[in-house]
């Protein structure tokens, strides 16, 4: 098992930033994948970020590239995400989640693939 416990959200004004972190623990050697995730009220799970957990390819949403950055530190079993120049549009609860498995866009990208998911933290861009 794999526990992930993010942290870092809050309330920001839009233009503003915020860095999200994710502390995984457990059974950490089963990750090769890790990924954030955002949901917005009335809204499906959509994906943010991924980061393949040993090496350093990336992928992002449309949304998202050029304003976000994932990262991760494999020594603190941590992953981070650095929001900047936020917009009212990115508010909803973030989620942190990992997996096992081959690095796939058609995989990192699905929030179905993904077996571990943290409890989310909740951002804020006020207009």
């Amino acid at each position: 098992q794999v526990q992930l416990v993010e942290s870092g959200g809050g309330l920001v004004p839009a233009g503003g930033s915020l860095r999200l972190s994710c502390a995984a623990s457990g059974r950490t050697g089963n990750i090769n994948n890790m990924g954030w995730f955002r949901q917005a009220p009335g809204k499906e799970r959509e994906f943010v970020a991924a980061i393949r957990w040993f090496g350093s390819s990336a992928d992002y949403s449309d949304s998202v590239k050029g304003r976000f950055t994932i990262s991760g530190d494999n020594a603190k079993s941590t992953l981070y995400l650095q929001m900047d120049r936020l917009r009212p549009e990115d508010t909803a609860v973030y989620y942190c989640a990992a997996r096992g498995g081959t690095w796939s866009s058609d995989r990192y990208s699905s929030p179905d693939e993904y077996l571990y998911w943290g409890q989310g933290t909740q951002v804020t861009v006020s207009s």
